[in-house]
């Protein structure tokens, strides 16, 4: 596969990382609405506890999603299709194993659970059985969702994408019919599983017929294999556990140094801020099963290439966004929570946090996922533990010495930029022949310059009071595009080069002669 092919895969998987991305908002949305309003608190309490431990499987993962990616990109370069059979095979029926070990504990100990849970004793029988339901579900999915991994390590992101998409629009038409015609709790928990799995099942379908090389047997499981799989996939599991960490700890030390109603101060800030780095790292998580192959290939100069050209193009379409969305955080947060005056804590905390997604953009995102597949995974195993324990050590320092929820979020934040800047962006640029600062100036300094008219006219519509509206939506629905034209349109003028103008500018011819041509 040529590097221009791999470059042609990544901005297409990244397309539709967005188009999943929004649908999975819609409807994750208009499903839980559905069902708080036609669910008992109980059930719906229920449902969404077991879906809560759904969300923490990543932790028996052990990292060998991550190694399968990248096991099937490079030993697919290199047609290594047995010991590809054997890496599979191996990870595919330890799952299998810790999965029967999880349902089997869970079934012969589901009345305790359901005990522990304090359900009603007339819901008891039928939360029982929604609880076996639910864990010989996760019992499949779980091996199962080693196929889409190899969906990603054949660089088919899009594919597993839209089988996600496709099945999350019907599991929505479906959920609404039953709720519509009042089917039952369990129903709807098989609708739900059912509509989990499916995506895995074709996934594994599809995975294995563009590799009929491949074959998955228990005769192929390789203790060797696993061992030396192992090596990777556990700093793999490490790097993930440490993301967890930066990321969801910060609740938790409120809710220990503080209160639980400090939480919610935080929290409204918070969500804005992952709301916006959900929607600025679509073009990152494409990224590592295409630097597994180039890596695999020994195309050393495509490598930088792609590290200094995925830096660029990261910070240009971040740094719009992250504009509209400091300079109009009072209006989202207006309508996030429905409240008409925001506390001050929580502006600033969401300031804050999204000044930490941003710098995470610029110097963590990109470089961590290429230099994971690019055999640095030990190096960034201790960088990321370094930073995980300086978040949780300086958030507690500050939030025990100043009682305040901001500092909680200032804890997070001033470890990132050190690590970041000081550890990562020195390495980025040795990696790719620069200095820091010409590194700055090709990635970074572009984007900035492009985004100045962009930065005039937020200031301009900020400054004139004819120009401001009372409504928090209409300042949203008519100041927000209209700087982000001026953001788009700086972009394109100063952010992109020539070639790169060029491209757009055939693709969108070739876009606009596909219908003439049908």
């Amino acid at each position: 596969m040529s590097y221009d092919l791999v470059k042609r895969n990544i901005w297409s998987n990244a397309v539709s990382n967005y188009v999943r991305t929004l649908v999975g908002m819609v409807v994750g949305l208009v499903t839980f609405r559905l069902l708080y309003q036609a669910l008992t608190r109980e059930q719906f309490g229920f449902w969404s506890l077991l879906w809560s431990v759904f969300g923490y499987g990543i932790l028996l993962e052990f990292g060998f999603g991550f190694a399968a990616q990248k096991r099937v990109a490079e030993f697919s370069v290199r047609k290594e299709w047995d010991n590809l059979s054997r890496v599979l095979s191996t990870i595919l029926f330890f799952y299998l194993g810790v999965a029967a070990v999880v349902v089997v504990v869970v079934l012969a100990g589901s009345h305790h659970i359901i005990g522990w849970f304090g359900v009603s004793p007339e819901n008891t029988g039928e939360f029982r059985r929604v609880l076996v339901l639910f864990f010989l579900g996760i019992g499949l999915a779980f091996p199962a969702g080693i196929f889409p991994e190899i969906l990603r390590g054949q660089q088919r992101i899009r594919l597993a994408n839209n089988l996600t998409t496709v099945a999350m629009t019907l599991r929505l038409v479906l959920i609404a019919v039953a709720v519509w015609r009042h089917w039952s709790f369990f129903t709807i928990m098989s609708i739900a599983l059912g509509f989990a799995l499916a995506p895995d099942l074709l996934a594994a379908f599809l995975a294995l017929k563009h590799m009929p090389q491949v074959r998955l047997s228990p005769r192929l499981i390789s203790t060797a294999m696993l061992g030396h799989t192992l090596e990777f996939s556990i700093f793999a599991y490490l790097s993930t556990a440490t993301n967890i960490v930066l990321g969801k700890t910060d609740q938790l030390v409120l809710g220990a140094a503080l209160s639980v109603a400090s939480v919610a101060v935080y929290q409204a800030g918070a969500k804005v801020a992952e709301i916006f780095a959900q929607f600025t790292r679509q073009l990152q998580d494409t990224l590592s099963p295409a630097a597994a192959h180039l890596h695999a290939a020994g195309d050393r100069t495509a490598l930088q290439d792609l590290l200094l050209q995925s830096t660029r193009w990261s910070v240009v379409i971040a740094t719009p966004l992250y504009l509209l969305c400091a300079f109009y955080l009072t209006e989202l947060l207006r309508v996030l929570t429905g409240e008409r005056v925001i506390p001050h804590e929580t502006w600033l905390v969401g300031q804050v946090l999204l000044a930490w997604y941003y710098t995470t953009i610029l110097t963590h995102s990109v470089s961590k996922r290429i230099f994971m597949m690019t055999g640095h995974e030990r190096r960034l195993t201790w960088l990321g533990l370094g930073e995980a324990a300086a978040n949780l050590g300086l958030s507690l320092a500050l939030v025990l010495g100043y009682r305040n929820v901001v500092c909680v979020a200032l804890g997070s934040f001033i470890p990132t930029l050190y690590f970041g800047w000081v550890h990562l962006w020195p390495w980025v640029a040795r990696d790719v022949g620069l200095g820091g600062w010409e590194l700055f100036r090709r990635t970074v300094l572009p984007s900035w310059l492009a985004c100045l008219p962009m930065l005039a006219l937020l200031a301009l519509l900020a400054a004139l009071p004819a120009l401001r509206f009372q409504s928090h939506w209409a300042t949203l629905l008519v100041h927000g595009p209209v700087a982000g034209l001026a953001g788009l349109a700086g972009a394109w003028a100063w952010a992109c080069t020539e070639k790169e103008r060029g491209g757009f500018r055939r693709r969108l011819g070739g876009w606009r002669k596909q219908p003439a041509a049908a």
